[in-house]
């Protein structure tokens, strides 16, 4: 009897439903976070926080590099980085403004812009894969490749992005439509849906977890991982091509070096977000909640009074504060 018991019991562990903590342990971290963050501003700068213009700025400035961090998240989980997107930003940028420039209508920029993001998403995930190369390395090496090629094409130079012919597309991608909130943020929340969709309901996202969490596993079980890494990288290149233009025309103008301060607030973003810097586990949701967390903070020192320069000291607290919470959390689901 003792011994039925024995097996039987085993049985009825690998029965028990998932904890909470297993379950909802990274989204609470985060949303906790987020909310502690915004009670601390409201207190110290309640005159800023509780009036609805701030609220319309964080949704005017924080998708520009929401936009590439949720994509960003997918390479995380697989166990990846990418530090080239803020050059594949400019240089998709460029290629929409060079192809508008020499005659073509917009739409044909558009797609100028997406497929010039969608091809350096492709070289990275490539590069990674076929030369089984760190990706920190090999990003780093993209990234001076991307931003030294828009240079050169553009001689340094902006382009004016006022003239009539783009009032369409101005309104559409940055335009005041509904209550008064820019249109990125809607942008933003558009993209949040459909990579949650690809991530938690497709395939595709199935085979994003299983590669980060064990890549050998997932060769078995018939995952085609290079595959898998390719399509994730560029889904970064295709975002970075649509923040870019969302960046331009909110300041109706395309800078050649535009994108080169987004690098840390996206990457905090994704790691605050709650995706394990060890890769097989992240959520988008928790990176878009990250992503304007991170807005908050820039916002709320100077509404606080605070000198500016601690900007960076409260970015890194936050960032190794969210690391730590990710450590405690990820030993209870162990227990």
């Amino acid at each position: 009897m003792s011994q039925d018991s024995q097996e039987v019991k085993p049985k009825a562990n690998a029965a028990r439903p998932p904890s909470f903590w297993r379950r909802f342990g990274m989204q609470f971290g985060i949303w906790s976070v987020g909310i502690v963050m915004w009670l601390a501003f409201v207190i110290s700068a309640p005159s800023s926080f509780t009036h609805p213009e701030i609220y319309l700025a964080f949704a005017a400035t924080t998708p520009i590099f929401a936009l590439m961090a949720i994509p960003l998240t997918l390479v995380v989980i697989t166990g990846e980085i990418d530090l080239s997107f803020p050059s594949i930003m400019a240089l998709s940028t460029c290629a929409f403004a060079k192809t508008v420039s020499g005659g073509a209508p917009i739409f044909v920029g558009v797609l100028a812009a997406v497929a010039m993001g969608l091809a350096c998403g492709f070289i990275n995930g490539y590069l990674v894969t076929a030369f089984n190369i760190p990706s920190l390395v090999i990003t780093i090496g993209t990234q001076f490749l991307f931003l030294g090629l828009e240079l050169a094409w553009t001689n340094g130079s902006g382009a004016d992005l006022t003239d009539p012919k783009f009032n369409l597309i101005d309104k559409l991608l940055v335009g005041r439509t509904f209550f008064g909130i820019a249109n990125q943020f809607w942008w933003t929340i558009f993209a949040t849906g459909v990579l949650w969709l690809v991530l938690n309901r497709s395939k595709f996202g199935s085979h994003v977890f299983l590669t980060g969490d064990n890549k050998i596993s997932a060769q078995l079980m018939g995952v085609n991982v290079n595959r898998v890494k390719r399509w994730s990288f560029a889904l970064v290149g295709v975002f970075s091509a649509l923040a870019g233009m969302i960046g331009s025309f909110e300041v109706s103008y395309f800078w050649p070096t535009m994108g080169g301060g987004l690098l840390l607030n996206s990457i905090a973003a994704v790691f605050l977000g709650g995706t394990s810097v060890f890769g097989g586990t992240g959520t988008v949701t928790g990176t878009f909640v990250g992503a304007f967390i991170i807005g908050a903070i820039n916002a709320g020192i100077v509404a606080a009074g605070i000198n500016a320069f601690y900007t960076q000291v409260f970015f890194g607290l936050v960032i190794i504060a969210s690391v730590i919470l990710q450590a405690i959390i990820s030993r209870r689901v162990k227990k």
